[in-house]
């Protein structure tokens, strides 16, 4: 089968979750055998610190000229079988769709975040989950200026995403969404997509190599770990809160963000035992983690489905997570310890359990291994896309 993965990349040096799953889809399929293409475009193209570029940018998110131009000219060169979307925001737009649909080929598009409705993406703000914004109902994110603190390019992404439930973009254009979880499954259909359109394909894990539980370094002091973008949505602040309450471990911070030297002076003032170890290569990055007693995902936000859970689970780490979205449905069955997200005395003890009981976090490790097992391998993630590509394509062109 011949595949268009469609993608827009963040920024250079600070890769998101849908950057990581859109090369692991190319991947997959070219080792599946099948033919695989790409459109992409990168953040890297527009100017955060210019007005009139990040303006353009915005107004382009209802229909980008130059996205539905090159797509129709890829779609004569590779003759796809189907379209899939990954990240559309903000460059490349529905009018991938649209060009899509005028060449006849069918749409899959991945949901992994909250952008069709939330002009942030996340449903956060304030430090607080937000859900004022609905599809036809956006003057809340203008208000808030949600869209990176700019009022002026809020109303452009608010407009876009009003204008698009309002013709109907999502029910005419594209052919089957794919969400992560049940519960992302859930907040399509609540926004109005037909759940007969929808297919739960949640992530997998890909490694050049087998992991290897247990390989970080020994005789090492014990830490705990989280890893992931340090912002407010993330938790980290309920993070250090707990870390400040006698922990059982050291805490090693991997990654960056708008909080970074925050953390770091938090740190030092407090005196915490947290090592802020900065942004690590993929095989540098899983090295501590398998060394870990514990994985942190404190986050504040809905999540879609981090990979930084499957990744633990692969390697025998426990998770201590929020109960809260995609990770609440992820941790339960007794695959990792939740807790009410924004707690830090809550979180604190939730580490200690897990720390003064080797048997409650060997069944944990267990129990979510086998769950790795079973539906997060490449050759499952392979096998759901195919069937998925198999059901849009045996529907017929349009």
């Amino acid at each position: 089968m011949k595949v268009l993965l469609v993608h827009n990349f963040y920024r250079s040096g600070s890769p998101g979750g849908e950057d990581v799953v859109f090369q692991q889809d190319c991947r997959l399929l070219e080792r599946g055998g099948h033919e695989v293409h790409t459109y992409t475009r990168h953040n890297d193209e527009m100017s955060e610190a210019s007005l009139l570029d990040m303006a353009r940018t915005a107004a382009g998110i209802r229909f980008s000229r130059r996205t539905y131009r090159e797509l129709i000219q890829r779609m004569r060169q590779d003759r796809p079988d189907v379209v899939h979307c990954h990240n559309i925001f903000p460059l490349i737009s529905p009018s991938a769709y649209l060009a899509a649909r005028d060449s006849g080929v069918p749409v899959v598009q991945t949901v992994h975040n909250y952008r069709m409705v939330c002009a942030a993406g996340t449903h956060f703000r304030e430090g607080r989950v937000c859900e004022e914004c609905k599809p036809s109902i956006q003057f809340p994110a203008v208000a808030h200026a949600c869209y990176r603190g700019s009022r002026a390019a809020s109303w452009f992404v608010s407009r876009g995403i009003a204008h698009h439930w309002a013709v109907g973009t999502y029910r005419r254009l594209v052919d089957r969404f794919v969400a992560l979880t049940e519960f992302a499954a859930g907040r399509l259909i609540a926004a109005g997509i037909d759940p007969g359109k929808i297919s739960l394909c949640p992530n997998v894990v890909e490694f050049a190599d087998p992991p290897r539980a247990g390989r970080g370094e020994s005789g090492t002091e014990p830490y705990a770990v989280f890893m992931g973008r340090l912002s407010a949505e993330k938790g980290i602040n309920t993070l250090l809160g707990a870390w400040g309450n006698r922990p059982p471990w050291r805490l090693k911070l991997l990654g960056s963000g708008p909080l970074l030297q925050e953390c770091q002076r938090r740190i030092e003032l407090e005196r915490l035992p947290v090592d802020c170890l900065g942004m690590r290569s993929r095989d540098e990055a899983m090295a501590i983690l398998a060394g870990a007693k514990a994985l942190l995902v404190p986050s504040l936000w809905f999540e879609g489905m981090p990979m930084v859970i499957l990744e633990a689970w692969s390697q025998g780490v426990p998770v201590v997570g929020s109960r809260i979205g995609g990770i609440a449905e992820m941790l339960r069955g007794d695959r990792g310890i939740t807790f009410d997200p924004g707690n830090t005395e809550a979180l604190a003890d939730a580490v200690r359990q897990l720390a003064e009981s080797p048997d409650l976090a060997a069944r944990i490790a267990a129990n979510a291994a086998a769950e790795y097992s079973r539906e997060h391998v490449a050759a499952i993630g392979l096998s759901r896309l195919e069937a998925v590509y198999g059901q849009v394509v045996s529907a017929g062109t349009r």
